[in-house]
């Protein structure tokens, strides 16, 4: 049986200790990693401090909580990295704040023709990325950003094909 988007993150929703965050984190999946994403407790600031201080209280409220959580989460890194055969990437959103604590960069061959390759020559001449790899990356990020919606619908769909294999007979 595979492991499905949606059966990964009912078993960390199981699994993850009730204290751990203060709703349900954000769960993303691909072939080689599983993201985990909560949401913490923004601080109290007094009344009349600025962005910055603000800025300041929730980076440090992040900073205590990777320390304080972190002996948790490498227990629960650990059963699901065997479990599902992935390595598991942790990161927190505290108010306006949010950092990753650990996360994968993986190498993607691809073949680009001369067209595309002068798109990123382009991006790494004018300095926007440093080699043609960093502008590859700023590209898919810009297309991210640019098509959520559309992405998100055939992210469901295919969440829906899954499930329909899954539910179907196995060879024996």
């Amino acid at each position: 049986m595979t492991d499905t988007d949606t059966s990964i993150t009912g078993w960390l929703t199981g699994r993850l200790p009730d204290d751990l965050f203060i709703e349900t984190p954000e769960v993303r999946v691909d072939r080689e990693e599983i993201t985990v994403i909560g949401t913490i407790e923004s601080p109290e600031l007094a009344a009349g401090d600025d962005d910055a201080a603000r800025r300041q209280a929730e980076e440090g409220r992040i900073s205590r909580f990777r320390e304080s959580t972190r002996d948790r989460r490498i227990e629960v890194a650990r059963e699901a990295e065997h479990r599902f055969d992935r390595k598991v990437a942790w990161g927190v959103r505290c108010g306006d704040s949010s950092a990753m604590f650990t996360h994968l960069a993986v190498p993607v061959m691809t073949r680009l023709r001369q067209p595309q390759r002068q798109v990123l020559d382009t991006l790494v001449a004018a300095g926007v990325a440093r080699s043609r790899a960093d502008a590859l990356s700023w590209c898919v990020k810009l297309v991210g950003q640019h098509t959520d919606s559309w992405l998100a619908e055939l992210r469901d769909a295919m969440s829906r094909v899954d499930e329909i294999r899954d539910a179907g007979p196995t060879l024996d």
